[in-house]
């Protein structure tokens, strides 16, 4: 693959950081995905727009039968336009607005509401007619893994209704008996850093309070569970574990009764389907010594690899070394720090990573970047957004490819600085004039 992208000047000097996406491994995550929950009734998997918002890769999960999870006006956006059914997207989102929530009742796609007053508001805005499935997200507050940024289900976690804080699940159970249209419980424990066991209990917590609504309104009111996402992804090396059918399993041991069919299930997973799929390739600029550190520095850093770069311990990835020509790197390993273009210290992807010593043109790969590092692009010092290419290799190793995104140009990036407005400050004129 890398051989190929350096003879077709996919990764050059003029585009010295690009993406890449493996399109049957995709499919291949996805088919695994279902195997897992083959023996479920009924369940919708959506794909977590946030972890991949490329209307191609939407497009081709949407062939595959998934729907989308969004959290935002321009998640829903591209998830339409990527050829999404309304009624197979769910938006999620802890700040929604008036007209969020009335263009989303409008099109029929579902709503968990991420609060009391969130459900007070949809009083007010739901029409007596909307096709949409309404639910309500709560926090089981099971705690936290090993990565707090990434842990949704702690005692004071912005997200969904606290269940245990006193009172809570009282107020909960009488929002449902208040509004017989309320049919869907929600619960999202956490995604890297949580143990299967954390997650399976915060989705036995969720299960327990539908069986509790129900028997107490006396009404199977309660006919879904969105059960969210959130499966972690082994970044040490290319075993996929977790697997899907690991986490199936585990659910069924803590709520045994949960793929009765008595509930129609959603997913929202999106790292665990694309991080092992993906990986960013970047030229090496120049080299260097610095307190007998050997560095290496390249045009992957925070603007494509932030979480990486922010908080290494939490999100460390793999590095691969390569000549000009896309060739394994061969030679003695030494320690080098493989840092990027930003104009900050700590732009440092990896840290006395032990590679064969690299030299100006090689390149280097970060691998299982298939998740978030596309679509969590950070504009410092104006570094524009590299391309994605999606990839498929056939039975002889030839590969072909395809552009899912180009590379932003310094153009777009001039006209979202506000290029349009230029003088706009200069109009004002100074206050010895007004």
């Amino acid at each position: 693959m890398m051989r190929r992208a350096a003879a077709t000047g996919l990764i050059s000097e003029a585009q010295p950081v690009v993406g890449f996406l493996d399109t049957e491994g995709i499919r291949a995550s996805v088919a695994s995905l279902n195997a897992a929950f083959a023996h479920a009734p009924d369940v919708l998997h959506t794909f977590a727009v946030k972890a991949a918002s490329l209307v191609p890769v939407l497009r081709l999960l949407a062939g595959l039968g998934m729907g989308c999870e969004v959290a935002s006006p321009g998640e829903l956006r591209i998830a339409l336009d990527a050829g999404v059914e309304p009624s197979r997207i769910v938006l999620d989102s802890p700040a929604k607005t008036r007209q969020e929530i009335r263009e989303a009742l409008a099109l029929g796609v579902a709503v968990n509401a991420d609060n009391l007053d969130e459900l007070r508001r949809l009083d007010e805005l739901r029409p007596a007619n909307s096709a949409s499935v309404v639910g309500l997200r709560v926090n089981p507050q099971v705690g936290g893994g090993s990565i707090g940024a990434m842990s949704t289900a702690t005692e004071t976690s912005k997200f969904g209704v606290a269940l245990r804080d006193p009172g809570a699940r009282d107020r909960v159970v009488r929002a449902f008996a208040e509004r017989p249209w309320l049919s869907r419980l929600h619960a999202h424990v956490g995604s890297q850093g949580c143990p299967l066991e954390l997650i399976a209990e915060g989705v036995a917590e969720t299960y327990r309070l539908a069986e509790e609504i129900n028997r107490t309104l006396g009404t199977r009111q309660i006919t879904s569970l969105d059960i969210g996402g959130g499966l972690p992804v082994n970044f040490d090396d290319d075993e996929t574990r977790p697997t899907f059918a690991a986490y199936v399993q585990a659910l069924g041991t803590a709520v045994p009764d949960l793929f009765d069919g008595r509930y129609t299930l959603v997913t929202e997973f999106g790292r665990s389907l694309l991080a092992k799929n993906g990986f960013i390739a970047a030229r090496v600029e120049y080299t260097k010594e610095a307190g007998g550190r050997r560095i290496a520095v390249t045009h992957a850093g925070a603007q494509t690899a932030t979480r990486t770069v922010l908080m290494p311990d939490a999100w460390p990835l793999r590095v691969g070394a390569f000549d000009a020509d896309g060739n394994p790197r061969t030679g003695t390993p030494l320690p080098q720090d493989i840092a990027g273009p930003c104009c900050f210290a700590g732009d440092v992807v990896a840290h006395g990573r032990e590679l064969p010593e690299l030299a100006e043109g090689d390149l280097v790969v970060l691998y299982d970047t298939g998740a978030y590092y596309f679509s969590t692009h950070w504009a410092y010092n104006s570094l524009p957004r590299p391309a994605v290419h999606g990839f498929m290799a056939d039975r002889t190793g030839s590969v072909r490819l395809t552009t899912v995104r180009a590379p932003q140009t310094l153009d777009e990036i001039a006209a979202e600085s506000g290029l349009a407005h230029a003088d706009a400050m200069v109009s004002l004129g100074t206050v010895a004039e007004i």
